[in-house]
């Protein structure tokens, strides 16, 4: 009985460990947008906005396009708590600047039924965060006072923050 026991946990073993050398091969790492560079990110973001005057609301997801971070001036309208949320997604899921991506829905006929997605915005003021060639989450900022104003928050930011990337 002992030797049959002793058997069973030694080749239990050695399966578990056949099945750990295989499981790293079959994981998938990538880089994501941590908290800290969500938070630089925001604050560099409204700092932005306020060195025109400015106010607004800045949101960062990560690649699954989950919410990191928000941060939201005094006074803003609460609509645009969820827009930059919105914008922020938008860029994620598309890989596109919003205001780009909301210019050729203007102006393509195969790209006007985006417009149809609820859980797309397609306003100025959202852009995919760049790390490696890779997008590893995305910035939208709104209330700022437009889509060219919302984008240049949010461009400046990232190139405070992530001076490589090139949008």
């Amino acid at each position: 009985m002992r030797t049959n026991l002793s058997s069973s946990l030694l080749i239990s073993l050695a399966m578990s460990s056949t099945l750990a050398v295989a499981a790293p091969n079959q994981v998938v790492q990538r880089n994501d947008v941590s908290l800290a560079m969500a938070n630089d990110l925001l604050d560099a973001a409204l700092a932005a906005c306020h060195a025109d005057g400015r106010t607004g609301v800045a949101a960062i997801v990560d690649r699954g396009g989950n919410l990191v971070a928000l941060q939201r001036d005094d006074n803003v309208g609460p609509h645009n708590t969820l827009a930059a949320q919105r914008k922020a997604y938008t860029a994620l899921s598309t890989k596109t600047p919003t205001r780009l991506l909301a210019e050729r829905a203007r102006n393509t006929p195969d790209a006007e039924n985006l417009n149809t997605l609820d859980e797309l915005l397609l306003l100025g003021g959202g852009v995919p965060l760049l790390f490696e060639g890779q997008v590893i989450g995305a910035i939208g900022v709104a209330g700022a006072g437009g889509a060219a104003i919302d984008e240049g928050c949010a461009i400046n930011a990232i190139n405070k923050v992530l001076p490589a990337v090139k949008n």
